[in-house]
């Protein structure tokens, strides 16, 4: 499995991607989307991770470009911002059950990359 970190956070990104590594999960990470876009090219990844809001695109308009040259990549949401609005339109866009706020747990976050992943294959 392949996964591409999203988040303008740089610190968060990179240390989520290191301790997914410690793992055994294979783990890009970037912190502007269109560098998401650049990546995404190759359509090497199974699962891609976006945080709600970044300057410039948001995760939700991320999803809909890397989906358009990906169709088979899945998507998990996060946001920092916990409003009831927010969670809305990030819950509406993830799909039922992909969506996270932060702070995360690890444990969490590996227990939604299994159930995306599990219904990935089982679809």
């Amino acid at each position: 499995m392949k996964i591409l970190l999203v988040d303008d956070e740089v610190e968060f990104v990179s240390a989520l991607a290191e301790r997914l590594s410690l793992r055994g999960i294979d783990a890009d990470w970037v912190s502007r989307p269109e560098d998401a876009i650049i990546r995404a090219e190759q359509c090497a990844y199974d699962l891609a991770i976006l945080d709600v809001k970044m300057p410039r695109l948001s995760g939700i308009d991320l999803k809909v470009i890397l989906q358009g040259k990906c169709p088979h990549m899945k998507f998990i949401f996060l946001t920092g911002h916990g409003s009831q609005e927010a969670y809305e339109a990030g819950a509406a866009a993830a799909g039922e059950g992909y969506y996270l706020m932060k702070p995360l747990s690890l444990a969490d976050l590996m227990k939604k990359i299994d159930e995306v992943m599990d219904k990935a294959a089982h679809s």
